[in-house]
């Protein structure tokens, strides 16, 4: 259903027309997306809300069979709406704390635990070490919180925000009575942009779960969708993700292919042995889209790099139990 624009009239009383029309005609608009999209209640609940993302996905060739499964299983919450603004919010404050002395601490230490599997990554790419043990301390405390999300969940719901009932009732939320033409074109745009950049997300996370050899419902990271040492999204891991261990198999929750994965997404989003200052920091917003996260990976790095303690070398890394802890098995 497309809202139609109204036309402005000529003079005074033309313009007060055209205004009582506009206001009219969006707030019928919106209401008629709301009842459109709950008017069928008996369809929405066959899938408990998810129904027009299950049928995108079956479209889009995914397994039906495996699709159904998913949503059809208990564990998965059913969908209830989600909420979003006009346009991206960035929280920069968290990332004002990163160069708090603990932290600087916690990455030295990052370094020198890792420090053989962050070299011969660097040897590879060109991918400074310590720009490497920066961003796995920003991104999981350097392995020690990889989030317990089921990712899935996080990242369907985002890709629902333009579902029809949702784009209705988010529009109506941040409305009120009026919606000027500008603020209707903007929460249009924003529903659009989450769900073209979600959608794939979920998509890739059966081709995910078939490679690790969990269940879908099974794979646990941060509350935005991320997994891993290195926090990279289901697509991600499907483009950049390499195995640095030479087990045969990418998996992020091992040191030794979230590295080497990271610095991979780096170079191919820019970075290389003399990249400007500007070259390094469309790598980093490409890899995290905040202005604030790339300036706190960087300081970090600079850190480590003029930092003139010894970091003795550590025995290979642990990281079978951190996996089976991170998947939930």
């Amino acid at each position: 259903m497309q809202c139609p624009r109204v036309g402005m009239a000529q003079g005074q009383r033309g313009q007060r027309r055209a205004t009582h029309a506009r206001r009219a005609t969006t707030l019928g608009c919106l209401l008629g997306l709301l009842a459109a999209s709950v008017a069928p209640a008996e369809a929405r609940s066959r899938w408990r809300g998810w129904d027009w993302l299950v049928e995108k996905l079956i479209a889009e060739g995914v397994d039906a069979q495996e699709v159904k499964a998913v949503f059809s299983d208990p564990r998965l919450p059913p969908f209830e709406g989600m909420s979003f603004s006009p346009a991206p919010v960035e929280s920069a404050w968290r990332y004002r704390l990163i160069l708090r002395p603990e932290t600087v601490r916690l990455a030295r230490r990052c370094l020198a635990a890792h420090r053989t599997v962050l070299d011969r990554v660097e040897r590879q790419t060109s991918i400074p070490a310590s720009l490497l043990a920066s961003l796995l301390t920003v991104e999981t405390r350097c392995g020690q919180n990889f989030g317990r999300e089921v990712i899935f969940y996080r990242l369907a719901r985002l890709a629902m925000a333009n579902e029809p009932g949702n784009l209705a009732e988010n529009a109506a939320r941040l409305c009120g009575e009026e919606c000027s033409p500008d603020l209707e074109s903007q929460v249009r745009s924003r529903a659009r942009y989450l769900e073209n950049t979600f959608f794939p997300e979920v998509k890739a996370c059966f081709s995910v779960a078939r490679q690790l050899g969990v269940p879908v419902l099974e794979l646990r990271g941060s509350s935005a969708g991320a997994f891993g040492w290195a926090q990279f999204l289901p697509t991600s891991y499907l483009r950049f993700g390499r195995d640095g261990n030479g087990d045969g198999r990418v998996d992020l929750f091992q040191i030794e292919d979230a590295a080497l994965s990271a610095a991979e997404y780096l170079r191919a989003h820019g970075w290389h042995r003399r990249a400007t200052s500007a070259e390094k920091r469309a790598a980093l917003w490409a890899y995290n889209r905040s202005t604030a996260y790339g300036e706190a990976v960087l300081a970090l790095a600079e850190r480590l790099r003029q930092s003139r303690e010894v970091m003795p070398r550590a025995p290979k890394s642990k990281t079978t139990s951190a996996r089976a802890e991170a998947t939930g098995r």
